[in-house]
């Protein structure tokens, strides 16, 4: 059976990644894994001193350095145990029984590509361990792990709302078609009301590409809205969903037209630094 994949860190959203990835096992009816991956090139298990051989004490201390490497790797994954036994609690308090722990030494994508085949959906934190108030940064390695995994991605803020509506950014293509057809299998969005929004010119053809999204839909058995919204896709996405009050922002990962410039772009960047509700990538 496929599972939803937790991917636990010393962020401040891991929380926030046990709460949604504790929603969405609940909502799958799946089996949930709190994986914890300790980088190689932060915490090496060995360190490569090839080339120092004939340095006389320059060697001694090359050797020293690489002993202190071995205890700090040793020491971050006994604290990356505690933050799995911790994250199990957490899920275990929420109602979720079937929970499992891994943990990896070694690159993030590399990992989860490994496990690709049991995932069913992937949750990962917005935000990198580095972030603070004052200063946000986007997880680096998030565009690698979106761009390597076939798997839906749920990207998470900090704090934990339980999605109540969503909205699925629609471009029209047979990409994003075959996406709200995967949606409708789903039973993650079932009964809740779903939000399917163009960006562009309110013409003809976009209503038919609509109405064509709401065929593809109807196994949800939810309340379906269609809607055009002119401007720029981050604008008009952002203003939509705050008015609506839209908890659940779907996209489908590089996909064509304005909506994949978007995603790939630098205004994706600005928007994931600001936004207060989390984002679903499907591939």
């Amino acid at each position: 059976m496929r599972q939803v994949v937790g991917c636990i860190d010393g962020s401040r959203a891991a929380t926030a990644v046990c709460d949604y990835a504790a929603w969405a096992c609940q909502r799958l009816e799946t089996p949930l894994t709190l994986f914890h991956v300790l980088d190689q090139e932060r915490y090496p298990a060995e360190t490569d001193l090839a080339g120092s051989i004939g340095l006389g004490s320059r060697e001694h201390l090359l050797q020293e350095l690489a002993e202190l490497d071995q205890r700090r790797s040793r020491v971050a994954m006994e604290q990356g145990r505690h933050m799995l036994e911790a994250a199990e609690q957490r899920v275990r308090e929420q109602g979720v029984s079937d929970v499992h722990l891994r943990q990896r030494h070694g690159d993030l994508t590399d990992s989860l590509l490994a496990i690709e085949d049991s995932t069913r959906l992937l949750v990962m934190g917005l935000h990198g361990e580095s972030s603070s108030d004052r200063d946000i940064h986007i997880g680096s390695q998030l565009e690698t792990v979106i761009r390597s995994v076939h798997r839906p991605v749920m990207l998470v803020p900090d704090e934990f709302t339980e999605p109540r509506s969503a909205l699925f950014a629609f471009d029209g293509s047979p990409t994003t078609l075959k996406a709200l057809e995967m949606l409708a299998q789903s039973p993650i969005l079932k009964g809740l009301p779903v939000h399917v929004v163009m960006i562009g010119a309110d013409t003809g053809d976009r209503h038919e590409q609509l109405k064509e999204a709401e065929r593809a839909l109807a196994a949800l058995d939810s309340d379906i809205h269609l809607e055009i919204c002119a401007g720029d896709v981050e604008t008009a996405l952002h203003r939509y969903q705050q008015e609506q009050g839209i908890d659940l922002l779907i996209m489908g990962a590089y996909g064509h037209s304005r909506i994949r410039q978007f995603l790939v772009g630098s205004t994706t960047t600005h928007m994931l630094k600001t936004s207060a509700t989390p984002l679903i990538i499907l591939r």
